[in-house]
């Protein structure tokens, strides 16, 4: 009892010294210069940590509609987006230098962590001109075409004793076994504990601010209500579609699907983060050189001013207009623009459309032990990168052609 006396009196104590305290540093700093975004009221110590749960970008879309959509400096409407990542992109294009991305990246060495300059515009160029280049991209077509077929070989010899389909474990090792084939020449199931760092690796850029990386699918995070929707792309690949480049390109709607998923379900709901190289304006706001910038794209994906019923999947709205998601429109930005824009948008689209493609032509999907698709949990994991929070397990029913 003398001890729990002892320890309120002392955190009652450093309440009140960090109370006055933060009151002393109030009133006798100087006025903040100019007319600063609006912001939260912060508490001594964690600032405005307390306002941020465990889904930092819905807490985000919660503040951006009492404090507007720059706040110190969080970036949740297109104007601002735009204003950010192209009329002022270049003074917006450097990184914070943050601790946990310099241990994993080489003291912040590679093209997305590191800071603006010259180096960074050498392996920018080095990733666009030769890497990741139109060219390139297409000369990887074996590779994606040989491993989504084995991808359809494994669902059907899995799905031939009738029991549930890991489709998230299938999908995450298609994307490994890709990037993988391409950047490194073979599969990490060759070499030995590969798998196990690359899963560790990928736990810990998962608590980084923001990341971006080839996504793995994410229509499936939201199964209710897809299933009819995918059942029209499916009627259209009757035809038995082989998968390639060609063909898909005759299939706008399974490209709206593919749209309409990164639209509500981006992997990085806030882009990586930015920083200002020097003073300017933005909106009407003066912001200070050094300032982190961080773009909400899901709370702007969302925007009932920029999308009609934006909580509905609805891929027809992507037939009814003309929007990519290579970083022109900033109603639809899941990759980000400007010179900090991902180089990977091309790479990873082909594989989700080819792969998204085979999946709905090669089988119908239903849930084991039959479920209904309104009983599927469809939450996300917590954290600033989401995903679905639990594996997806499906019943595969090959199609009979």
């Amino acid at each position: 009892m003398v001890s729990l006396s002892h320890f309120l009196a002392v955190l009652l104590s450093l309440s009140i010294f960090f109370f006055f305290l933060h009151k002393w540093r109030r009133s006798n700093s100087p006025k903040p210069w100019g007319r600063l975004p609006p912001s939260p009221s912060k508490l001594p110590v964690i600032g405005n940590l307390h306002q941020l749960s465990s889904a930092p970008h819905r807490s985000l879309q919660s503040l951006s509609r009492r404090y507007g959509t720059l706040m110190l400096l969080i970036a949740s409407s297109a104007e601002a987006a735009r204003e950010i990542m192209k009329n002022q992109d270049l003074i917006f294009s450097s990184r914070p230098q943050l601790s946990i991305a310099s241990r994993l990246f080489y003291n912040n060495q590679d093209m997305a962590f590191a800071p603006y300059g010259e180096h960074w515009r050498q392996i920018r160029s080095i990733c666009v001109l030769h890497l990741l280049s139109n060219k390139r991209v297409q000369s990887y077509r074996g590779v994606r075409e040989e491993e989504t077929s084995l991808m359809v070989d494994k669902i059907r010899r899995l799905g031939a004793s009738s029991n549930p389909v890991n489709l998230s474990d299938v999908i995450q090792s298609l994307t490994i076994d890709v990037i993988c084939r391409v950047a490194l020449g073979k599969k990490y199931s060759l070499g030995s504990h590969f798998k196990e760092i690359f899963g560790e690796f990928g736990e810990l850029v998962g608590i980084l601010p923001s990341w971006e990386y080839i996504p793995w699918l994410s229509w499936m995070r939201r199964f209710d209500g897809l299933d009819n929707r995918v059942d029209r792309a499916a009627k259209k690949m009757d035809r038995e579609v082989a998968g390639n480049k060609d063909e898909i390109d005759e299939l706008p709607y399974l490209k709206a699907v593919i749209k309409e998923s990164l639209r509500l379900h981006s992997p990085g709901p806030l882009l990586l983060p930015r920083e200002l190289t020097q003073d300017t304006r933005v909106l009407g706001y003066d912001v200070a050189s050094g300032t982190p910038v961080m773009i909400n794209v899901w709370e702007i994906s969302r925007d009932p001013s920029l999308w009609k019923n934006p909580e509905e999947f609805r891929p027809e709205r992507f037939l009814e207009m003309s929007m990519d998601v290579t970083g022109l429109h900033f109603e639809l930005t899941p990759f980000g623009a400007g010179r900090r824009g991902c180089p990977g948008i091309t790479f990873a689209m082909v594989v989700d459309e080819l792969t998204l493609a085979k999946l709905v032509h090669k089988f119908d999907f239903g849930l084991p032990n039959g479920a209904k698709m309104k009983e599927l949990d469809v939450s996300e994991s917590s954290g600033v990168i989401i995903h679905k929070k639990c594996h997806l397990f499906v019943v595969a029913t090959s199609h009979v052609f």
